[in-house]
């Protein structure tokens, strides 16, 4: 299979789009993982990711990582940050934030296993991380630390 066929179902990827205004009208897009037959671990980090309380309506910060062994399929890096950046006038806590993550990529790739890592900023003099992960680690797949230190302000 030819690139051209891999990619010609993505929308987003070199047109011009407008950030979602709500991580439900964002679109996840994905494509064949041409190397579906290799163990390989995929890294994305979003060291600025923003949302919103759902309380106060004030802004939350963290730095996630997610990682993930595709199957099938890869998610695209454009939609991923369109995703991502949708939750930027989403309120919902940190927890919620995170795991809808997860679980949006986990449906749409069904990968063979994917992790978050939620490492949130201080709000009321408490970080709060939150992790997430499909099961264990398959055999002979090379996962790092995701490198993000106990908070003692992070940065």
């Amino acid at each position: 299979m030819s690139h051209d066929d891999i990619y010609s179902g993505l929308r987003q990827l070199g047109a011009a789009i407008k950030l979602p205004q709500c991580p439900e009208e964002a679109v996840l897009e994905r494509v064949l993982n041409p190397q579906k037959g290799v163990a390989y671990a995929v890294r994305f980090a979003a060291p600025e990711f923003t949302s919103l309380c759902p309380m106060t309506s004030q802004p939350d910060f963290a730095h996630l990582v997610i990682d993930y062994v595709p199957g099938e399929w890869l998610v695209d890096s454009k939609s991923l940050k369109l995703f991502l950046g949708s939750f930027r006038n989403h309120g919902a806590f940190h927890e919620d934030c995170t795991v809808t993550i997860a679980r949006r990529l986990v449906d749409l790739l069904a990968p063979r296993w994917l992790r978050i890592g939620g490492y949130w900023y201080p709000r009321g003099g408490i970080p709060i991380d939150v992790f997430y992960q499909t099961g264990p680690v398959p055999e002979g797949v090379w996962i790092p630390d995701q490198g993000v230190p106990p908070y003692r302000g992070r940065g």
